[in-house]
C-alpha cells in the first residue's frame, strides 16, 4: 500500500513540473512578439534618421569652431606686430650699461631724498633772524638722533657752509661712500643719519690720517681697528678699506649706544673714549642724560665734536639752500669686487686693461704697496663695473705679469725700503698757500710740518716748495 502510495505521489509531482516548463515556455512566446518585416524596416530607419541628426549636428560644430578660429587669425593679422627688442650686448657693453645705471641710481637717489624728503618747514617762527631759520631747518631733519640748536652748532654750521668748497667736496665724495654706508647703517640697524660721523671724521676721505695716527673714512686708532677684527700690518691696513672700516665703524656705534644709551653720548666717545665720557659724567654729578649735561667736563676737542656732527647733518641736507653744488665725484661710481687668490700687484692690472693705477689706488687702499698679498687667503680688489668684462677676460695675462711687477718685492730690504716710502708724501707749494691750511689738509699740525721740512720761519714759504709730508 505504501509503495503504491509512494508511486502516486511521484507521477504527481512530474506532472507538476512538466506543466511549469510549459507555462514557462508559453510565457515567453507571449512577450517576444515576432515583428513583422515591414516593422522592423520602419524601427531601422528611425534609427537611421537619429544617427544622421547627430552627425550633422557635430558637423556644425566642427564648422562653427573653425569659423571662429578663422576670424580670431583674421583679427590678429589685423593688429601690427609689435617689434621685438633684440639684446646682443658684448660683455663690454654690458659693463658700460651696468655702469651707466648704478650712475643713474646714484644720482636720482640722492636727489629724490633732496626733493622729497627734505623741505623748509611748513611754519616758521616769527623772528625772522638766521638762528631762527637754522633751528627750524634743523628741526625739520626726523631722526632718532636729537639735533639740538644753539650757538655752537651755529659757529660750525657756518664752518660748512662758508664757500670754502668743503661741501662741495663732501657732496662728490658722497655719491660713492654714503650709499655704502646707509646699507651697512640699515644691515646694523642703526640711524642713517649716523652718515654725517664719516664727514666729521675723515671729510669722506679714506686716506685720512690724524696727527694721532686715526686713520680712514672713520679714523680708527690701530688697536680699536683691531678689536672690531680690522686687518693692519705692513700690507694692508684694513682701516682704509671703506666697506670694512665702516662696518667695524658700525659695530662700535652700536656698542657705545647700547652703553649710553643716548646718541649724543655715543658719539661723543667715539671720539675721546669710553674712559673721558666716564669722567665726564662722574664730574658732572647728578644724573646727567646727555652730552650737553656734561659739555664742559668733556676735553676741548670733543666738545665740539657733536655740534660739529649736528651741522654736518644741516649743510648735508640743506646744502642746495646755501648754493652749493657738488663737484665731479674723484671716484668711479659704479664698481664692482673680484676675489684674487694670488699674490699679485696692482700695476699688473692697470698695464693690461684700462684702469689708471691712481684709480685702482682711489678704490682699493687697504694695500699699503700696491700689492694684494693673497698668498694664504683671497683678498678683494674693487674695480670700476665697465671694466669688470675686460679683467676677467684677460686675467690670466694680468697673473702672466706677476714676475715683472713683484720681483722687487721679493727682496725683504726692498720691502721695508718701500715701506718707508709709503709713509711719506710730499706737497708743492702752490700761489696763496699758507703753512696753516696745508697742515690742515693733511691733518697734520704746523710744527710737524715745520720739524719734517726745517722750516724756521712758517711764513716763509716759497711757491713751488716742496714740503715732506710724513703719515
Amino acid at each position: 500500500m505504501r509503495k503504491v502510495l509512494f508511486s502516486l505521489a511521484m507521477v504527481c509531482a512530474l506532472g507538476m513540473v512538466v506543466l511549469s516548463a510549459e507555462a514557462q515556455t508559453q510565457s515567453r512566446s507571449k512577450r517576444v512578439k515576432k515583428l513583422s518585416v515591414k516593422e522592423q524596416l520602419a524601427q531601422e530607419r528611425i534609427k537611421s534618421d537619429s544617427l544622421a541628426t547627430l552627425v550633422e549636428e557635430y558637423r556644425q560644430r566642427e564648422s562653427d569652431w573653425q569659423a571662429a578660429w578663422h576670424r580670431e587669425m583674421e583679427a590678429r593679422k589685423a593688429v601690427k606686430p609689435v617689434e621685438q627688442f633684440k639684446v646682443d650686448y658684448t660683455p663690454a657693453a654690458a659693463d658700460s650699461l651696468a655702469e651707466q645705471l648704478k650712475l643713474k641710481q646714484v644720482n636720482d637717489a640722492m636727489q629724490n631724498f633732496f626733493d622729497k624728503y627734505v623741505c623748509e618747514p611748513v611754519t616758521m617762527d616769527t623772528d625772522a633772524s638766521l638762528d631762527s631759520l637754522y633751528a627750524a631747518r634743523i628741526k625739520a631733519i626726523v631722526t632718532p638722533i636729537h639735533l639740538p640748536y644753539n650757538e655752537v652748532v651755529r659757529t660750525y654750521i657756518k664752518r660748512y657752509v662758508d664757500g670754502s668748497g668743503l661741501m662741495s667736496r663732501v657732496l662728490a665724495r658722497a655719491k660713492y661712500y654714503f650709499p655704502m654706508i646707509e646699507e651697512e647703517l640699515l644691515k646694523a640697524g642703526l640711524p642713517v643719519e649716523l652718515r654725517a660721523l664719516a664727514v666729521v671724521e675723515s671729510a669722506l676721505v679714506a686716506t685720512a690720517v690724524s696727527r694721532v695716527g686715526a686713520t680712514g673714512l672713520w679714523q680708527f686708532m690701530p688697536p680699536t681697528g683691531k678689536a672690531y677684527g680690522l686687518e693692519i700690518n705692513s700690507m694692508v691696513d684694513e682701516r682704509y678699506d671703506p666697506v670694512k672700516s665702516t662696518k667695524a665703524a658700525c659695530k662700535h656705534l652700536k656698542y657705545l649706544y647700547d652703553l649710553y644709551n643716548d646718541w649724543s653720548l655715543a658719539l661723543a666717545a667715539y671720539n675721546c673714549g669710553q674712559g673721558n665720557v666716564n669722567k665726564a659724567l662722574a664730574r658732572a654729578g647728578g644724573n646727567p642724560q646727555s652730552f650737553w649735561d656734561v659739555y664742559w667736563f668733556l676735553p676741548s676737542e670733543t666738545r665740539g665734536y657733536v655740534p660739529a656732527f649736528i651741522a654736518a647733518s644741516y649743510a648735508y641736507v640743506y646744502h642746495q639752500a646755501h648754493n652749493i653744488t657738488s663737484a665731479e665725484p674723484p671716484l668711479p661710481i659704479a664698481v664692482d669686487t673680484v676675489h684674487v687668490s694670488r699674490l699679485m700687484h696692482l700695476g699688473q692690472v692697470s698695464s693690461t686693461i684700462d684702469v689708471p693705477n691712481e684709480t685702482l689706488k682711489m678704490l682699493n687702499p687697504q694695500y699699503k704697496l700696491d700689492i694684494i698679498p693673497a698668498t694664504t687667503k683671497p683678498y678683494t680688489l674693487v674695480l670700476p663695473a665697465n671694466r669688470l668684462t675686460e679683467y676677467v677676460t684677460n686675467e690670466a695675462a694680468i697673473f702672466a705679469k706677476d714676475s715683472m711687477y713683484l720681483k722687487e718685492y721679493l727682496n725683504p730690504e726692498t720691502v721695508q725700503k718701500k715701506i718707508a716710502q709709503a709713509s711719506v708724501t710730499y706737497h708743492k707749494v702752490k700761489s696763496g698757500e699758507t703753512l696753516g691750511a696745508i697742515a690742515r689738509k693733511y691733518r697734520v699740525t704746523t710744527t710737524q710740518l715745520m720739524r719734517w721740512n726745517g722750516i724756521k720761519n712758517a711764513n716763509k714759504l716759497s711757491i713751488g716748495q716742496r714740503l715732506r709730508i710724513e703719515k
